[in-house]
Parts: structure tokens; C-alpha cells; sequence
């Protein structure tokens, strides 16, 4: 799993039209939904803590977990300069450990894509399952193969602006749904242009493999959505970004 060192310098610029806003309401929406009672949120690969952020604002008990110091100082001055109360830790969540009781757990924006093999998905599964409490809820979203196979494998993707540049080739993998991203960035620096270069290794499964090891890790209940919408005419092969939402 990259740890988005470098990247986490221009992260917040490149995402700035990221739907941060639409994450937070669909949490809310999912807690009311599934009628729980959220006192505190774990979010895992929280970032630079946009939704991480949001949600403490709102009144609960968040923490934000990432494998990026980077990201984490990021984050951490943003709930500084809002004055919200969070608190960080410096964490890969495949190795998710003291937690317990937690009532809410998230992870946004295809953070789960980066478990690449399945061994490694059921045990964050595992980690979280008993890091709940007994009626705890687990909501993660995913590249849909839809938007994976006819979006993202073998397409390039540029910007220009003043301070930045950067060219994004997506490869198509071994098997159906892996996927590496090849970014090489520009950042002005005063008279001139930097250059760093990010390898990201994804994977996204059918939908049926992420019930199926939800389930073996013990979720009673697994309910999937598309693209933000709550409603229940879902239909994955239209979907770009698919929500899955596991009760205890």
C-alpha cells in the first residue's frame, strides 16, 4: 500500500472537486437508515481528514487512522486550524489493532482498493468485526469493475495549472480488476518545476466476494449502494463508486 509521502504534499489541490461533502451525508444517512446510535467513528486511510474533519465538526467521537505521517500532519492541521478535536494515528490498517466498542467504522474514497489480495481483505475485515461494538457498522466504498474496465485500464490523464502538472497512466493488471496507476507530478518550487513520480497498486472485486468475506468474517447483514444514492433500484454495472454498508 503506497503511504502517499510525496504525494500528500498537493493531494488536497488535485482532489479539490472530490464529493467530500456527499461522503459526510451519506454516513449520516446510513447511521439513520440502519437506525444506530453513533457516539464514535474510526476512519480508516482518513488522509488529509476532509470527511475525517466533517464528521468530529458534526459532534462525534472521531479518529482518524493513516499509513502516511505526511497525510496525518496534513490532516492534523486542519482540525488545528478549525479548532476540532481528533485524534490521529500513524497506522496501516491491515494491521488494525486497540480498538474496541467502536460503533462506527468508514473508509472512503477506494482506500479499500488498495488490499490487493484477499487474504490481506479478510483480515482487515476480521480487525474491524472485532473492533466493533455489538451493534457496530463497518461502511467502505469501491471502484465498481464497471468504471474500472471502461474508465480507468489503459487510460491516460493530465493537468496543467500553474503550480501543478502531472500525467496519470492507469494499467491493466494480471487479473480482472487490478489495476496500476503511474503518476508523475511537476510541483512548481519558486522559479522552476519538481518532478516526483507515485506507483499505486489497486484491486477491486465482484461484489459477490466482498459479501462473501464480510460474511466469514462474521457481518449479519451486508447492503450495497451506488454512487452516493440511497435508494434501492441499485444496479452495479451503471455504478461508478459502490458503497457496501456491513452491520454486526
Amino acid at each position: 500500500m503506497t503511504t502517499y509521502n510525496c504525494f500528500a504534499n498537493i493531494y488536497d489541490k488535485l482532489m479539490e472537486h472530490a464529493p467530500y461533502e456527499e461522503w459526510t451525508k451519506f454516513t449520516l444517512q446510513q447511521i439513520n437508515i440502519h437506525n444506530k446510535a453513533v457516539k464514535n467513528i474510526v476512519d480508516l486511510g482518513c488522509g488529509t481528514g476532509i470527511i475525517t474533519v466533517n464528521l468530529a465538526k458534526l459532534g462525534f467521537d472521531v479518529t482518524g487512522i493513516d499509513s502516511s505521517s505526511d497525510m496525518l500532519t496534513a490532516a492534523a492541521d486542519r482540525a488545528i486550524k478549525t479548532n476540532t478535536d481528533v485524534t490521529w494515528i500513524h497506522q496501516d490498517i491491515r494491521s488494525l489493532e486497540g480498538f474496541t466498542d467502536i460503533d462506527l467504522f468508514i473508509s472512503y474514497c477506494d482506500v479499500m482498493n488498495y488490499i490487493v489480495n484477499k487474504e490481506e481483505l479478510i483480515s482487515v475485515f476480521n480487525r474491524v468485526y472485532s473492533s466493533l461494538s455489538p451493534e457496530g457498522m463497518f461502511i467502505f466504498d469501491i471502484h465498481s469493475l464497471n468504471y474500472v474496465n471502461n474508465f480507468l485500464i489503459n487510460k491516460t490523464f493530465s493537468e496543467v495549472t500553474e503550480e501543478i502538472v502531472y500525467i496519470w497512466d492507469c494499467e491493466q493488471g494480471e487479473i480482472p480488476g487490478e489495476m496500476f496507476h503511474y503518476l508523475t507530478f511537476f510541483q512548481k518550487d519558486v522559479d522552476k518545476y519538481v518532478r516526483f513520480d507515485e506507483m499505486h497498486h489497486q484491486q477491486t472485486y465482484e461484489l459477490k466476494v466482498y459479501r462473501n468475506l464480510l460474511k466469514r468474517s462474521g457481518f449479519s447483514e451486508i447492503h450495497f449502494y451506488a454512487d452516493f444514492n440511497i435508494e434501492n433500484d441499485f444496479l452495479e454495472k451503471n455504478s461508478e463508486r459502490i458503497f457496501i454498508v456491513a452491520e454486526k
